[in-house]
């Protein structure tokens, strides 16, 4: 990055509620803290950038609640939902990127992406070439 700061690239490829939902944690807090970061969106947490409330197709949580149980549970807890945290995403400058191999894999042919997300959909060839050498990658 042209200032020096550190980018980010995240691969979520796990569909579990807590690690999308965690994923998209770290996205935005290394995003609000000045980091550059890319979201790679592949596998079962493909679901988390379609249109209407897609995240409620994620897999149950690790204690085996539905995500939209727990979701409700993290907002009585006072943790950003789902969906604050897909609002917080373009407004932090996070650049998503959706593997087309991903939705190949899930049988999805002409995805409706959330309105709101602006969402590449590339290879992981595409993501090596965006994250410069030297900046951190992630799998969750």
């Amino acid at each position: 990055m042209p200032d020096g700061t550190q980018g980010l690239a995240i691969i979520v490829q796990s569909g579990g509620y807590d690690r999308v939902h965690y994923a998209l944690v770290l996205a935005s807090g290394a995003a609000a803290t000045g980091r550059p970061v890319i979201l790679f969106v592949t596998g079962r947490a493909l679901p988390v950038l379609l249109d209407g409330q897609g995240w409620l197709r994620l897999d149950f949580s690790d204690d085996g609640t539905s995500p939209e149980a727990r979701d409700a549970i993290l907002a009585r807890r006072g943790v950003a939902t789902m969906e604050e945290l897909l609002e917080a995403l373009p407004e932090l400058g996070v650049r998503l990127m959706a593997c087309e191999m991903g939705w190949r894999a899930l049988g999805i042919h002409d995805p409706r992406i959330r309105p709101g997300l602006t969402v590449e959909t590339a290879g992981v060839v595409t993501l090596f070439g965006a994250v410069p050498p030297g900046h951190q990658m992630l799998f969750v």
